[in-house]
């Protein structure tokens, strides 16, 4: 790509080169944003062969079939090279022509793949005839000598995923599960999802325990006495609160209220403030009461 880029110029070649670094790195994750990024490129360098190139992989990876053909055709006529063959004719297939997808598979191109391009080829027919509703077809399709070797490769988990996928449309779901088996075997960096496939065969279901929404209700669960009661004669009309939450739910928000004046004295409750004052004005009653008793003991 580097090598095609040096036909631009210098700065050209840049501008170009970080748009298609930041497809590369977006591909997987947001193609959406990979495709923007591609559509400058392609406006940028358009008779560059590596720009359409990924400018095809973006919009194939966004659904955008039409234009994803539209982008290896021209990439092909440009290069010469046949290793876009089994994605052209996955386009196909997205654009509902599983018959031209059937096409290609028969064509010289095929031979000049690589044993992966192969592979890509044959599981491309595959889903054709899948798509076709021709499913003993696909799982016959799919029978070959790199399926039945034990050896493993990047493509191998694949295959053997596709495999058991043909065997459950058609019918033949016993053997489907050795082969989704086989191929979690195979799958060591996770590009199938074959080993939740053999669990749901099995019937064996998963917790994630990363969900948010299991996580607050086990946390509900953990919280639930919430509240002690204490003991006495009236245990069940009093609450202790034992957190923040607790007394945020159990107040009104007026009860809350900061006095931005508060001198930091707690003033005396209103039935304080007068039991005090009752007590002040029978003082001077019960000396006087006092004093007269003293006086009738001293007459007698």
């Amino acid at each position: 790509m580097r090598q095609e880029l040096k036909s631009l110029p210098k700065t050209l070649a840049d501008d170009v080169a970080r748009n298609l670094v930041m497809v590369a790195r977006l591909l997987d994750g947001e193609p959406e944003e990979a495709y923007q990024y591609s559509r400058i490129a392609l406006r940028l360098a358009s008779r560059v062969a590596a720009v359409r190139e990924a400018a095809g992989f973006a919009s194939y990876m966004t659904q955008r079939y039409s234009e994803a053909l539209t982008e290896f055709r021209a990439a092909r006529r440009m290069t010469g090279r046949a290793d876009l063959w089994p994605v052209m004719a996955d386009c196909e297939r997205g654009l509902g022509r599983p018959e031209r997808a059937l096409a290609m598979a028969g064509e010289p191109e095929v031979k000049q793949l690589d044993k992966a391009g192969q592979v890509e080829m044959r599981l491309v027919a595959a889903g054709a005839r899948t798509d076709m509703e021709q499913f003993d077809a696909a799982v016959v399709t799919l029978q070959s000598p790199e399926l039945a070797s034990s050896a493993v490769h990047s493509w191998t988990a694949r295959l053997r995923y596709a495999y058991a996928e043909a065997l459950i449309a058609a019918g033949r779901a016993d053997e489907a599960r050795d082969w989704f088996a086989k191929a979690a075997e195979a799958d060591t960096d996770g590009t199938t999802n074959a080993s939740e496939r053999l669990a749901e065969i099995d019937g064996v279901e998963f917790t994630d325990t990363l969900d948010p929404e299991l996580a607050e209700d086990g946390a509900e669960s953990a919280d639930a006495p919430a509240k002690k009661r204490t003991g006495g004669d009236n245990s069940e009309d009093r609450v202790i609160f034992e957190d923040e939450e607790d007394v945020e739910e159990f107040y009104d928000e007026d009860d809350l209220e900061i006095d931005d004046d508060f001198d930091g004295v707690v003033p005396e409750r209103a039935q304080d403030s007068k039991d005090v004052q009752d007590a002040k004005d029978e003082e001077p009653k019960a000396a006087k009461a006092d004093a007269d008793a003293d006086a009738d003991a001293d007459k007698s």
